[in-house]
């Protein structure tokens, strides 16, 4: 065994050697005696660059997500599913609407463990854009011919104003296509990192208390913007909303950017500017740029954000690519600035906010129009639908003299131009096709997003969750049939594409641990949250309560609970939202 070397013996006689004295204190170390840290660049293009900083906007830049439909058509709807590579299948295919959807059987909490293609079947998620949610019946009933005949009869309505199909082949992809666009609809950038559809009020051009028919405006956009290389890269995805209807029917608080109409006092009837919201993991409520924009104006204003988000919006974490991050940093004022220096080249007037909404913006029930027909707004089960129901809908608008119908971004489908002799038909019928014009507070305001039988994120089953709900709360609260509706919001996983921090009562789905000490599908319950409507000023997110968690099978339980102590504890004409937030949280449990 090697033994450790050891020091030299000192010589005999010699002493010690002298101890050096102490070294000199030094005085503490502040932030400033350290160089600062490099900055990690955001990827912002006219800051940094447009070298890729991930993987993600590497295969954009080599080739971006429109080239893919050549392939669809030419090869993989050709040669099947097994022929798709990954950047394809998990990435470019959005850009056409196309998503793989989840496959059945696996359970929520395998979601976070498992690789996308291990949660994916070979069927897709079809995406229909529909900007401003308007159809003719014949554009309807070519949906409907696709759902039966290419998607297992599926339809959803978004609250995107979409349809959403399932079960789709790529095999068959082509001929829909084909089929949609020969009567002028198009899947074209439904999803992906791109302006998504466009959300425009409802009621556009038919309302009589309209400000302005928006109409034109939508179509400003999305002719001459979508399904162009120039704005087909953004960092993330764009939404837009506008609307010329008092009841701010748009969700526009949510939005990355939104035109909310008003009448300005001196310059007449436009549009208020907000930009920046989102919801999500991190959700921010949008912002006024407290800026006035003309009708005129609105698509070159919309040209204007889109692209400072194209060029100053943050690429290198994808968490971190929405609008609303730069208009965090930023802050109003910059935005502004820089929208109308670096991309208008003119100032916009300032204007004042737009004031609240004076109706609910639903449009549920039967509404005069401005030529003396009627729409009959209509709530179908949170969205769920098929081409059957939407074949007999178009059947039945033409029945009645109407070729229109439109979507909302409440899950709701309106019927227009209707007689007032044929109303009390239209509403009959709707109902027997499972959409009810007169629904409970409960069925008229409830939404809820894909979930597990679909969606590769989702946790826990939402769609047929939300239906039994409704129809007990139906049962059990009857005796509250005249009450306000409660906004009730139910999503599969954290991401709130049902909105739920802004709901009188969200459902964030997760697995929660039962009166057993077992993992069983539940929710997170956010309380009192609500965008600008009829009885709330401006837009709020919910309240969280510690703990505050309740399983799937308890829901109605607690749903009922939790209205019927509203309704013992109100003061006077207190909102739910109200009450909400100055609750104990004993009282909300």
């Amino acid at each position: 065994m090697t033994q450790a070397p050891t020091a030299p013996p000192r010589p005999a006689g010699r002493p010690p050697p002298a101890r050096p004295p102490p070294p000199a204190e030094r005085p503490p170390r502040t932030p400033g005696d350290r160089p600062a840290r490099a900055a990690r660049p955001n990827g912002q293009w006219k800051v940094d660059g447009t070298e890729p900083l991930n993987a993600n906007e590497k295969w954009k830049q080599e080739d971006g997500g429109l080239s893919v439909r050549e392939r669809i058509e030419t090869i993989y709807a050709r040669d099947g599913f097994d022929s798709i590579p990954g950047d394809d299948l998990h990435g470019r295919f959005r850009w056409w609407g196309l998503y793989t959807q989840r496959k059945p059987g696996i359970d929520g909490g395998r979601t976070a463990t498992l690789e996308p293609h291990e949660l994916e079947d070979r069927y897709f998620m079809l995406r229909v854009r529909i900007d401003g949610g308007a159809l003719t019946t014949e554009q309807l009933r070519v949906v409907a011919g696709i759902s039966t005949e290419f998607a297992r009869d599926s339809a959803d309505i978004t609250d995107r104003q979409n349809i959403q199909l399932h079960w789709v082949e790529v095999e068959d992809v082509p001929e829909i296509w084909r089929r949609l666009e020969s009567v002028g609809l198009q899947t074209t950038e439904a999803c992906g990192d791109v302006p998504r559809v466009v959300l425009g009020s409802p009621v556009a051009g038919i309302a009589a208390d309209e400000l302005i028919d928006i109409g034109p405006a939508v179509a400003g956009i999305t002719e001459k913007y979508i399904g162009v290389p120039e704005l087909a890269n953004l960092p993330r995805k764009f939404k837009t909303a506008l609307t010329g209807h008092p009841s701010q029917d748009v969700v526009h608080e949510i939005n990355d950017v939104a035109f909310v109409a008003h009448r300005h006092p001196e310059l007449g009837v436009g549009f208020d500017l907000w930009v920046g919201g989102g919801l999500s993991a991190n959700p921010r409520l949008g912002e006024r740029l407290g800026a006035f924009v003309t009708e005129e104006q609105v698509p070159d204003v919309w040209h204007g954000v889109v692209q400072i988000f194209r060029d100053y919006g943050y690429r290198r974490l994808r968490n971190k690519a929405r609008l609303k991050f730069l208009l965090a940093d930023w802050g109003p004022e910059r935005f502004r600035e820089v929208l109308e220096t670096e991309y208008l080249g003119y100032a916009l007037p300032d204007g004042p906010p737009a004031p609240k909404p004076s109706v609910p913006g639903d449009h549920v029930g039967v509404h005069k129009q401005k030529d003396g027909l009627n729409y009959v707004g209509a709530a179908p089960y949170v969205g769920r639908v098929s081409g059957t129901i939407l074949a007999n809908v178009a059947d039945l608008a033409e029945s009645v003299g109407s070729h229109r119908v439109r979507l909302t971004p409440h899950q709701k489908l309106l019927v227009l131009d209707v007689p007032d002799e044929h109303v009390e038909h239209v509403v009959s019928t709707l109902k027997e096709n499972g959409l009810d014009a007169r629904p409970s507070p409960f069925r008229r305001s409830t939404i809820a997003c894909t979930g597990i039988e679909y969606c590769k994120l989702a946790i826990v089953d939402t769609k047929d969750t939300a239906t039994a709900t409704i129809d007990e709360l139906e049962q059990r609260l009857g005796d509250l049939s005249q009450m306000k509706p409660l906004s009730l919001h139910v999503n599969g996983c954290p991401n709130s594409c049902a909105r739920i921090q802004t709901a009188d009562i969200g459902l964030k789905g997760q697995l929660v641990m039962d009166d057993d000490g077992q993992q069983v599908p539940g929710f997170q319950v956010h309380l009192g949250g609500g965008l600008a409507s009829d009885d709330r000023e401006v837009a709020g997110m919910g309240r969280t309560v510690r703990g505050l968690k309740v399983t799937a099978d308890d829901l109605t339980d607690y749903v009922e609970r939790v209205v019927r102590r509203y309704e013992s504890d109100k003061d006077g004409s207190e909102t739910f939202a109200e009450w909400a937030h100055r609750a104990d949280e004993e009282a909300l449990r």
